[in-house]
């Protein structure tokens, strides 16, 4: 057995069972037995770092079929983004895990529903934020995928208000800094300050640090967006 799926038989929580659960045991076959989903839907709660990838992997596979087409450079993302995060050989083995959940027809409101009703809200904002990115790698995002990504968004519970302000970190029309920072272009200076502070205190890397470093390391990324259109929003006004 390989290093990576020791690592998702030791990982997995909540995902074992539910939709989730049916859907990856297509994917790794007898890894955990009966007993094992038992156990471990009885006793883990908590959100793992396995239990917050084999959830991305889902949802990916769920937007990359939006438009029933797979681009090869959203597959390349995917391969980079899992290789910068847990390395070769356990991106290769993540990578048949989604090549074979896009083979199936996927319970989207299911499985999002499982997933909102056993990962924090800071944890779901960040999977919105990874599927935005994996959805935009080929150079822009389909009207399908977009339906998709946002029913994906509002079902795990997330605010209208935070779906736009991830949007717009990657979709920069008129007005995208000011929708980053969930405000008009309107705000006093005032506001705009508050409106950052506020935002980067929910966006914080560390609100993600118990799924591990790897994940927190890609949180840092969008809190750096959020101070991205910060900085273009003083730069506008010339503040201080």
């Amino acid at each position: 057995m390989r290093k990576f799926t020791k690592w998702i038989g030791a990982g997995l929580g909540w995902t074992i069972g539910g939709p989730i659960g049916a859907l990856a045991g297509f994917a790794l076959g007898s890894l955990v037995d009966a007993s094992n989903i038992e156990k471990f839907e009885n006793t883990r709660i908590d959100t793992t770092t396995g239990d917050f990838v084999v959830s991305l992997l889902v949802l990916m596979a769920a937007v990359m079929k939006a438009d029933r087409k797979v681009m090869q450079s959203e597959l390349t993302f995917v391969k980079q983004y899992l290789v910068n995060a847990f390395g070769e050989e356990e991106a290769l083995e993540m990578l048949g895990i989604l090549r074979d959940m896009l083979k199936q027809d996927i319970p989207l409101k299911e499985v999002t529903l499982q997933i909102k009703g056993r990962m924090d809200y800071p944890s779901r904002l960040q999977l919105i934020h990874l599927i935005f990115g994996i959805a935009q790698a080929d150079g822009s995002i389909s009207d399908a995928e977009m339906t998709v990504i946002e029913q994906i968004a509002y079902d795990l519970g997330l605010s209208g208000a935070d779906i736009h302000s991830v949007k717009n970190m990657y979709i920069k029309s008129a007005g995208w800094a000011y929708n980053v920072l969930e405000i008009t272009s309107q705000a006093s200076n005032d506001e705009i300050k508050k409106a950052y502070r506020q935002l980067a205190l929910k966006n914080h890397p560390d609100k993600v640090a118990y799924l591990g470093e790897e994940i927190r390391q890609k949180a840092q990324e969008k809190f750096q967006k959020i101070n991205e259109a910060y900085e273009a929003i003083k730069k506008e006004r010339k503040m201080n």
